[in-house]
């Protein structure tokens, strides 16, 4: 499939074959027989069904020959042509139904097949919102070999062969089903079209089918494919049951008026729809998740050492997976930054953490000036002098963090380092390949599978490590080569993610620079790494195989091109968006703050999901490509998949077993004198103490959105009554009260007093 085909000027005029349709732009490299269908229908004139208004955009519903189409026109300058009901036989009979306060219009089609109903809703005073859900109901066990895409594009004569624009970003495998385009000529504008795939769980799992890549096409073609099981002589016989009503379509459509024309631009554009979008979803339940409880779990399995803590040159190193792999950089970094914040939610330093800290030494090489990977003493089987590019800068990221919070050796390595860390950047001119050598740069994985890109996103983890190594010492060498990564990172578009962590701290670092520098550049460049961080992530909740075990919603698959979300990758994204949501103010663009906070809320229940023993055992994959699995262990697997794969093909994560750790320093916060403690899927951006047993808190989520605050008792202390309140006075009342444990719900953006007796 190619999504991104550009459609400009016609080349020079070639001979046409007298078989090319006419009419057929040379840019084009065909069409099928359902775009010369509905060309033709549209030429003949469809019956009209029913019309309604959408702002500036006026909506016509007509049936053809063997459709219902809506015909979304913005007078002049083009349209959309949306499939509602495809029945290959034809013989359609529709009727308009009684419609609920909040549809635009309803239709009642039967056929041969059985009985479709499209529901139309509007809204949006703004960015215009279309959705236009469809159920069918089969009228015997319905097998489906093939169903056509159902968006086309319109030229001012309702040509789509007439129309002419862009794909910018398409469904990649089984993240979200969404498509954002333009239609330059005529000037309709942009679209962003999201098809709701949690809808559809019912018809994959009846059908046997899953939506991998199911939203995009080859223009004019676009839209959704609904997945159809692969066809042969004997082709598989999962049909829809008879009489059951299924959603076999619920897509959202929003539209700008203007196309935006630079990536910056488009990127904001692409973020405002998708929060419009996200609007009208319903997210799953959120569960409140003990992640204290999972943490002290953690740490006991990481102090008893062995399979997970191993020793080298009398010192104490974390293994990467259980019984697998070496002890290497990256590695020890991120378990030693998460165990920092929990010994400083705690009060008191963790134990482990000094313990690891000590033997960090050993990974400096003064040969090169630098730290390495692995240990001296690793084996034959790794290429010691292989540097993996972003696996480099990481773990300098954490010693920042560290140096940052007064950690004076970690200071001391981070400087001792980072000169061959800029010599780097420099040598690749700011473009990253995958892997080079240590000691000459030679280049020993120039790009990923595309041929393209190499390691995209690493600007953005180094520009973060610069401007902390400038706030460290305060010299603008290290600004200068923040602004030189951001500046090389540009025109990458939906091209810039290449692993999903790094994405979202390229994003962190530019909102940062922002504030540092005041150049609005640098908060529009925090959007294009927000927007190709958002194009790849599962913005529904699957349900297909071992899927309905776990939570997929806003999971970003870890890489660009990966079939499966990973806790690293998770629980790391959290934090750098705990650092972008700090610099937010007035200017950042709501949309934004709605799909980063809403993530972060996600993210703390989700997470839960990739510990093995929350999931039945034959969820999980027989063998692991890295080390074992032991469900006793309190260390979270890598993998999960949308689709419903076994979980744990990669392994059990312990460098992931952070994620305890964060979450828990994040969620729950310690109330001095106090019986209890606060939780929150939200971040609480301020605090204070107004009175012996009142405590004001502030919250800055999404507007629309909802918060969990929930008030849980601490040990075995009990647990008072409180009384939650609006900061406008209003009370809240909860809703859902245990022996531990009182739940509320309140807005995730605003002011709220909780008192206690």
């Amino acid at each position: 499939m190619n999504a991104t085909r550009s459609h400009g000027a016609a080349p020079a005029a070639k001979k046409s074959s007298t078989n090319r349709a006419p009419g057929l732009d040379g840019d084009l490299p065909g069409v099928s027989g359902f775009v010369l269908a509905l060309r033709e229908q549209l030429r003949a004139g469809m019956k009209k069904l029913g019309d309604f208004s959408l702002g500036d955009l006026t909506v016509e519903v007509c049936v053809g020959s063997d459709s219902v189409w809506a015909l979304i026109r913005r007078q002049g300058r083009g349209g959309l042509a949306l499939r509602a009901v495809y029945v290959a036989a034809g013989n359609l009979s529709c009727h308009k139904a009684e419609r609920s306060d909040d549809e635009a219009l309803r239709l009642e089609i039967d056929s041969p097949v059985g009985r479709h109903v499209v529901a139309f809703r509007t809204s949006g005073a703004d960015l215009h919102r279309l959705r236009m859900t469809v159920r069918l109901t089969p009228a015997a066990p319905l097998l489906i070999p093939f169903a056509p895409r159902d968006l086309y594009p319109l030229d001012s004569d309702d040509n789509p062969l007439g129309a002419k624009g862009k794909v910018e970003a398409a469904q990649r495998g089984m993240n979200s089903g969404l498509l954002y385009f333009r239609l330059d000529e005529p000037a309709f504008g942009s679209a962003l079209y999201f098809q709701n795939l949690t809808a559809m769980n019912a018809y994959y799992r009846a059908t046997d089918t899953k939506p991998d890549g199911a939203v995009g096409g080859e223009w004019p073609e676009l839209g959704y494919l609904p997945p159809s099981p692969p066809q042969s002589g004997t082709p598989p016989t999962a049909p829809l049951p008879a009489g059951e009503d299924v959603v076999v379509s619920d897509a959202i459509l929003v539209f700008r008026d203007w196309a935006a024309d630079n990536e910056a631009e488009m990127a904001r554009q692409f973020l405002q729809m998708l929060g419009v979008a996200y609007q009208e979803l319903t997210p799953p339940a959120f569960e409140y998740r003990d992640w204290i409880w999972r943490a002290e779990r953690t740490l006991a399995d990481l102090e008893k050492g062995s399979p997970a803590v191993v020793r080298h040159y009398g010192q104490s190193y974390v293994m990467p997976y259980l019984d697998a792999e070496y002890p290497d950089f990256m590695v020890q970094m991120s378990v030693i930054a998460a165990l920092h914040d929990y010994g400083k939610w705690r009060g008191a330093p963790v134990v482990l953490e000094g313990k690891l800290k000590r033997g960090l030494g050993k990974f400096y090489d003064p040969a090169v000036g630098t730290t390495r990977r692995y240990l001296p003493n690793v084996g034959d089987d790794k290429d010691a002098d292989a540097i993996d590019s972003w696996y480099f800068y990481h773990p300098l990221l954490n010693l920042g963090r560290l140096a940052l919070d007064g950690d004076d050796e970690a200071r001391e390595l981070l400087l001792k380092s980072i000169d061959y860390g800029i010599r780097a950047a420099r040598h690749f001119n700011y473009i990253w390949p995958i892997t080079y050598d240590i000691k000459e740069f030679s280049i020993k994985t120039k790009t990923r599978d595309d041929g393209k890109f190499g390691q995209t996103d690493v600007n953005g983890i180094y520009a973060y490590v610069m401007i902390q190594l400038y706030e460290l010492t305060d010299d603008d060498k290290y600004l200068r080569e923040a602004r030189a990564a951001i500046d090389a990172a540009i025109g990458k578009r939906f091209n810039l993610m290449y692993q999903a962590n790094l994405t979202a701290w390229g994003a962190a670092a530019c909102l940062r620079l922002w504030r540092i520098t005041t150049e609005h550049q640098y908060l529009a460049q925090s959007y294009a790494y927000l927007a190709s961080f958002f194009h790849n992530c599962e913005i529904w909740e699957s349900e297909i195989g071992n899927a309905q075990h776990y939570h997929t919603f806003l999971g970003p698959t870890c890489l660009h091109d990966a079939p499966y979300m990973a806790i690293y990758e998770c629980f790391d994204s959290f934090t750098a968006f705990e650092h972008y949501l700090s610099n937010c103010g007035p200017d950042v663009e709501p949309a934004v703050r709605l799909l980063v906070s809403e993530y972060c809320k996600y993210s703390l229940d989700r997470a839960w999901f990739y510990y093995p023993d929350i999931l039945p055992s034959d969820a999980l994959a027989d063998k692991s490509r890295s080390g074992r699995i032991d469900r006793n262990l309190s260390f979270p697997l890598e993998d999960l998949y949308g689709d419903g794969q076994p979980a744990g093909q990669v392994g059990q994560e312990i460098y992931g077993c952070g994620a305890a750790f964060v979450y828990a320093t994040r969620s729950h916060h310690l109330v001095t004198d106090a019986p209890f403690r606060i939780f929150c899927n939200e971040f609480i951006r301020s605090s204070e103490r107004t009175g012996e047993r009142a405590i004001s808190l502030q919250l800055e989520g999404g507007e629309t959105c909802t918060a969990d605050l929930s008030v849980v008792r601490a040990g075995r202390r009990k647990l008072p009554k409180a009384s939650l309140v609006t900061a406008a006075g209003d009370a809240v009342q909860p809703h859902a009260t245990y022996n531990d444990r009182i739940d509320f719900r309140v807005s995730a953006n605003g002011r709220i007093i909780l008192t206690w007796d």
